[in-house]
């Protein structure tokens, strides 16, 4: 058990990636179960995502699902990673995070990014454009401000019951995200738990540029990533198959499919370019025993200077999902709820 990683908050978003044979609700169903667990075992948060015509994904309304798990679960912080604010009008959102704050008072995180729909048909559905991102800023702050009480854009309009509440935003980026967070002082959640260049420059610049706020202090990071625990390395590899053949088919044949099992994707025949985006989908995460994998994210930890680990883990065998958290919690000295 890692002594390093003591105070570091370790928290849990999950896709509600569907499984082959298995169909959303049931996905949906899972994901609240996994909630549960995973509030059990002592992880800090939980969250879930938002995607749209994503035939293996069941997660599109995300603040419907937060409030499902919020009411199946008693502590654990529930959010979204995160709500796509390009998507929605600022008021909405508003609205939808105080309705949640009023129900579950002080369990609430209200993660959001500047992602625009998957293809031209779902923005298009949406209502939106790529240039929509451009806009996040201004989106983002408007935001915020139904919360303060700013209501300088709409004067005449009061975002009930969400003003003069408090719910935590955070803002999940690379890049151009990460300057945003901290002109507006908001905690940052960025992927990589590998530390690459990219990541480490743009978490450095976040906190050079960190503008202190109502919202925070002083700069927050949660670094997030897949991680993969099992009882060898081989098996924590074969963990990663599912979700790599899934983003390999999706990037050759513009499907994203549901998950499948490792022993039948091992026997498919692939193309040249299948095979190459099969195997650098199996890169870059953190996978292995528990020791392995402690010892891997005290080195992201470190590098990041991240206050927080958001753990993401897709795969088909659910039991072994169950048992990678549990592995997780245990070889970062996670301590049971209720223990």
């Amino acid at each position: 058990m890692s002594t390093f990683l003591d105070g570091i908050r370790f928290s849990v978003l999950d896709r509600s990636r569907t499984r082959v044979g298995e169909d959303a609700p049931r996905a949906l169903r899972n994901t609240v179960r996994l909630a549960q667990e995973v509030e059990a075992l002592g992880y800090h948060r939980f969250w879930v995502s938002e995607h749209h015509g994503v035939p293996g994904v069941a997660g599109s309304a995300p603040t419907v699902l937060a409030a499902a798990v919020a009411a199946a679960t008693s502590s654990i912080r529930v959010g979204t990673g995160g709500v796509m604010l390009p998507n929605h009008r600022p008021l909405v959102v508003a609205e939808q995070f105080g309705v949640l704050e009023s129900l579950f008072p002080g369990r609430i995180d209200m993660g959001v990014g500047r992602s625009v729909g998957f293809t031209d048909g779902v923005r298009r559905a949406l209502g939106q454009d790529k240039d929509e991102a451009d806009r996040f800023a201004d989106r983002l702050a408007e935001l915020l401000g139904w919360f303060t009480g700013d209501r300088t854009a709409h004067p005449q309009v009061h975002a009930r019951p969400a003003e003069g509440l408090r719910v935590p935003p955070f803002v999940l980026a690379t890049g151009e995200g990460a300057g945003i967070a901290a002109a507006a002082g908001l905690p940052l959640v960025i992927g990589d738990l590998r530390g690459r260049d990219r990541v480490l420059t743009a978490v450095d610049g976040y906190r050079a540029a960190f503008r202190p706020s109502p919202w925070a202090a002083e700069p927050y990071v949660v670094v997030a990533g897949t991680v993969a625990v099992a009882a060898t390395e081989e098996a924590a590899r074969r963990l990663l198959v599912p979700e790599a053949w899934s983003l390999a088919y999706a990037r050759t044949r513009g499907d994203f499919p549901p998950l499948d099992a490792p022993e039948r994707i091992e026997t498919l025949v692939m193309t040249e370019k299948q095979r190459g985006l099969y195997e650098a989908g199996l890169l870059g995460h953190i996978h292995g025993t528990e020791e392995q994998v402690a010892e891997a994210l005290e080195e992201a930890v470190k590098e990041t200077g991240a206050q927080e680990v958001l753990v993401t883990t897709s795969t088909y065998d659910r039991a072994a999902l169950s048992d990678t958290y549990q592995r997780l919690a245990k070889a970062v000295g996670l301590a049971p709820r209720g223990a």
